[in-house]
């Protein structure tokens, strides 16, 4: 069995990942952490969501930090507040066992930003971040990408379908010259090739972890056909069978978040609702609830759920079929994570019977009729 050991990580690191209970490196790890520890290098790294990634990448970066030199040496790109807390943390837990401190700072919207400056005036070697906040404290002068060595664009897929494509432009503008950049996503649409194109080199590295299977081979794919006045009858008597596991439903619009949660708490189910207006004191409130169990399903549109990980969801239900295949990957991966198995299940009208044969064919994947 290949250890963490095998692969060049130091053995401070590999104590602190047993301690985690993170014993065997997942696919995309054994392949990425090799490469990243010793060549100096534009990087790709393809696999699906919840493989490990931040590890892959999180490893090699704090081997090659230097903790005697204070100046911001690596930069962390991820799409959502939760994702930058969470990137931090796990860094955190990683160097327990360190002699030398490594300063990693989180910054993202919806905190005071005189908070985050007053933060970022102390040492820190990485900043983990969203975008827009990132540009924003780099054009106050509070903090400075210049001298980078590691620049980690993190789930680059869903930083783009949530509309950062001009801030990343502008930070790779800012901060590619001198620096190695690492591309970690699920997918590569369009507007990822342009970023590789324009701001990585010819010979960039890449690694994709199941090539053929950009969707999590642990999930099962399910459809229920339905008509739409039986939508909800049929959706609360899917609940009722996974009876107190736990998972996400999946809608395609705010309202219909909104509707799909009304109905489901009147009929007793402990459920919570995420939609792009809510504050975001509110949604940290709600992921809390989801994360320590005390809500049993989330009810969400797709940018709402970016940058959640919470482990053992058994199950994601489509009330609507997304309208991207990327976004179905996306939503399908909040399940199975952490080598575990879990399913996926649309709920469709008659006439939607060829959008999941236009699915199956994207994604390489096989859909099965449930039959309740």
């Amino acid at each position: 069995m290949t250890t963490f050991a095998h692969l060049g990580i130091q053995k401070e690191y590999v104590k602190a990942l047993k301690e985690l209970n993170i014993i065997a490196p997942t696919a995309i790890q054994a392949q990425t952490i090799p490469i990243l520890l010793n060549n100096q290098t534009d990087f790709i790294g393809l696999a699906q969501t919840g493989t490990g990634k931040t590890a892959a990448y999180g490893l090699p970066l704090l081997h090659i930090i230097s903790p005697l030199n204070l100046e911001v040496q690596a930069l962390i790109l991820a799409p959502t507040r939760e994702l930058v807390q969470q990137i931090k943390k796990q860094l955190f837990k990683f160097t327990k066992y360190c002699n030398d401190s490594v300063y990693c700072e989180g910054v993202y919207g919806g905190e005071k930003i005189d908070r985050q400056i007053k933060a970022l005036k102390r040492p820190s070697h990485i900043v983990v971040a969203t975008p827009g906040r990132l540009l924003d404290l780099i054009e106050r002068d509070a903090v400075n990408i210049k001298q980078i060595q590691t620049l980690i664009l993190d789930e680059a897929d869903e930083m783009l379908s949530m509309g950062f494509k001009n801030d990343l432009n502008k930070i790779l503008k800012y901060a590619t010259t001198h620096c190695n950049t690492w591309l970690f996503s699920a997918t590569m649409p369009p507007e990822i090739q342009s970023i590789v194109k324009t701001y990585m080199s010819p010979k960039t590295i890449k690694i994709a972890v199941n090539k053929q299977e950009v969707v999590n081979t642990n999930i099962s794919h399910q459809f229920v056909r339905t008509a739409l006045k039986r939508k909800e009858t049929v959706l609360i008597s899917l609940l009722d069978q996974f009876d107190k596991q736990r998972g996400i439903v999946f809608c395609n619009t705010k309202a219909s978040t909104q509707n799909v949660y009304n109905i489901l708490k009147n009929e007793g189910f402990l459920v919570g609702a995420l939609e792009g207006d809510m504050p975001q004191k509110e949604r940290d409130k709600v992921m809390r609830a989801f994360k320590n169990e005390r809500i049993q399903i989330l009810i969400s549109t797709d940018v709402s759920a970016r940058g959640i990980d919470v482990s053992n969801l058994a199950f994601v239900i489509h009330h609507q079929l997304p309208e991207q295949a990327a976004y179905y990957t996306h939503r399908s991966g909040r399940t199975a994570r952490a080598g575990k198995k879990g399913r996926s299940i649309a709920l469709i009208l008659d006439d939607e019977q060829k959008n999941i044969q236009e699915l199956e064919k994207k994604l390489g994947i096989q859909f099965t009729e449930f039959h309740r």
